[in-house]
């Protein structure tokens, strides 16, 4: 039996009358690959958030590896393992790529500068960005900044991976190259949550999806489930409005 490796129970968030997470349960199992959709305002970037400690919670718990995540006591230990990718790159724009890749390995886990530096540009060359180590993020493209992003979160070896709408800020041309990043570390095996709107990405990448509608997991299941036999009239509507707007991007381009 697989190793569950995350687990939710009750997870309640609000941000002041307004609740974005309500009663939510979910069991991650290591090695899946879930991947959250829903309409905006839904609740999947703050899932994230909530995962990664970077929100309280107002109710329920959450534990890592059978421990409990503690925002005033062991968050920074737990976060270092699990890795967040960000829509909006969060790179410092001061740091050159490899700089940013091997600060937080060199200043939070005190690895050796040897050892890290050779990682980073391992890592680099993976993402296809090896002569852009000594680059600053304002000479990267989009997809190029994206993919630092991604090293840099992996140069922490984190056993869970987030991934939050990192396609949302891209140009169309620039979007492929980052998803396929992402579907290599799925065929590694890594455990990774991912809120995207890129359906055909999501049916994809997949073991699971989640459908989100107001704060609550409304649905869950396999890709071939939930595309092909959603159990819910409301995911029926928002698979609908999705081919919609396919159909309407093929007619007008």
């Amino acid at each position: 039996m697989t190793e569950e490796i995350l687990k939710l129970e009750h997870v309640s968030k609000k941000f002041h009358d307004l609740t974005v997470l309500e009663d939510l349960n979910l069991s991650v199992k290591r090695g899946e690959v879930i991947v959250v959709v829903g309409t905006s305002g839904c609740g999947k970037s703050t899932l994230l958030r909530c995962i990664n400690g970077l929100e309280k919670l107002q109710a329920g718990r959450i534990i890592f590896e059978g421990e409990n995540i503690d925002y005033d006591k062991n968050l920074s230990r737990l976060r270092q393992k699990i890795g967040m990718v960000f829509q909006s790159y969060e790179l410092f724009p001061h740091k050159t790529v490899l700089e940013n890749i091997t600060l937080a390995p060199l200043v939070v886990q005190k690895r050796d500068k040897k050892e890290v530096v050779r990682e980073a540009k391992e890592l680099l060359k993976k993402m296809g960005l090896e002569q852009k180590a000594d680059s600053y993020p304002r000479e990267l493209s989009g997809g190029q900044k994206q993919r630092a992003a991604i090293a840099r979160a992996l140069c922490m070896h984190p056993d869970v991976l987030l991934f939050d709408e990192v396609t949302a800020a891209l140009d169309p041309e620039m979007v492929h190259e980052v998803l396929e990043v992402i579907l290599n570390l799925a065929n590694q095996g890594r455990t990774m949550l991912i809120v995207t709107h890129e359906m055909q990405f999501a049916r994809a990448v997949a073991d699971r999806i989640l459908f989100l509608e107001d704060g609550r997991i409304l649905e869950e299941g396999s890709p071939e489930e939930f595309f092909e036999h959603p159990k819910t009239e409301r995911a029926k509507q928002f698979l609908q409005k999705f081919q919609y707007e396919k159909r309407k991007s093929l007619v007008t381009t």
